[in-house]
């Protein structure tokens, strides 16, 4: 009894021919050096990782590691593997405009902002009209907006908001009529 029990966990230890065999996984170190090499910057620096790639990743080994930064902001590194294929998006800590630039740039953008004309649960006229007729319906805006701007207006209880233009204070068109 004891030496088939010996003998079937020594079979147990001995590989089957086409068992598959454990693979090395990817060095997750190896990924913050070329995260590092492609942005410049070191981690936790403005412009490099925020943080290290996490060790408990287990990763298929990739013998070339094809990197681009992701979107226009450039927020994250992506990491492609096209071998084994697989994808990490790397965090990238991102280069804070200077104070004195965001200050210049705010008068600008609050000179570009429309005024708004209909202001939400204001009183509006829809109206839509053409050659030889037009049609009024009064209703509440249930949103802001600028002249030229789409809200919604509720005008009956039991009917759902319609879509209207906003062309004036207290003013509206419905969209595809003339005003």
């Amino acid at each position: 009894m004891i030496r088939s029990l010996a003998f079937a966990l020594a079979a147990l230890a001995i590989p089957v021919a086409g068992q598959a065999t454990i693979t090395a996984f990817q060095d997750t170190g190896s990924l913050d050096r070329a995260v590092a090499a492609f942005t410049g910057r070191a981690i936790g620096e403005d412009g490099g990782a925020i943080a290290t790639v996490d060790p408990r990743l287990k990763l298929a080994q990739c013998p070339t590691l094809a990197l681009s930064w992701h979107g226009p902001g450039h927020d994250a590194v992506v990491v492609n593997c096209t071998g084994p294929e697989w994808r990490v998006f790397v965090p990238v800590r991102v280069i804070a405009a200077p104070p004195a630039a965001l200050a210049a740039a705010s008068p600008v953008a609050a000179a570009i902002k429309p005024a708004i004309v209909i202001k939400r649960g204001d009183p509006v006229t829809v109206e839509a009209a053409a050659d030889g007729f037009s049609i009024t319906r009064d209703g509440v805006a249930m949103g802001d907006a600028p002249a030229g701007g789409r809200l919604m207006i509720k005008v009956d209880d039991k009917k759902p908001p319609v879509q209207a233009v906003a062309i004036e204070g207290g003013r509206a068109t419905l969209p595809g009529w003339n005003d």
